[in-house]
């Protein structure tokens, strides 16, 4: 499969709406009240995990579609730049995947009856246990802030390329 030098308009569309879902989910998931024993989920949590599922499958289409519409990498980068792009990138969908996952995961040990934006009900991906749920939980926000720092990592990349090399690599990404 040959490589494209640009990503093409449904590349484009997962990498925003993905973006745009990040930035309504960090928010949501810092303001919600926190939850103890025995506490159902309101709608904070609610909104929360199924904002959560949507990414997660936006994630996985995404991920497809990047192995099966592969870009080259920027011919005229230095190779650490390039590998240091590839590195961040890869990092960015197991850190989208593990994180997601994990909320859901935690959700499940918590005994929560979830929904996808109360229309669907959501499958437990592991039964009632608390031990497991507090473990669980500690590596989903660890997870979150890991996530959060490559998101600035890779933000702080794309505005170097824009305002100190002025190289053009972000116009691959950017719509239009």
């Amino acid at each position: 499969m040959t490589a494209r030098l640009h990503y093409g308009t449904p590349a484009k569309v997962f990498h925003w709406l993905i973006v745009a879902l990040l930035a309504v989910q960090y928010p949501i998931g810092w303001l919600m009240p926190d939850l103890h024993r025995g506490m159902a989920p309101g709608a904070p949590m609610t909104f929360h995990v199924s904002f959560g599922i949507t990414v997660l499958a936006l994630t996985a289409i995404r991920l497809v579609w990047r192995l099966t519409h592969p870009v080259a990498p920027e011919s005229s980068l230095p190779a650490w730049q390039r590998l240091s792009s590839e590195v961040v990138h890869w990092l960015l969908y197991a850190l989208v995947l593990a994180t997601t996952l994990s909320g859901w995961l935690f959700a499940s040990f918590r005994g929560w009856s979830m929904s996808f934006f109360y229309l669907v009900p959501l499958p437990m991906l592991a039964s009632d246990n608390a031990a497991a749920g507090r473990t669980i939980d500690g590596l989903h926000q660890a997870m979150e802030l890991a996530l959060l720092v490559t998101i600035g990592i890779h933000v702080a990349a794309a505005l170097a390329h824009i305002f100190v090399y002025r190289d053009r690599v972000m116009q691959r990404m950017l719509p239009g």
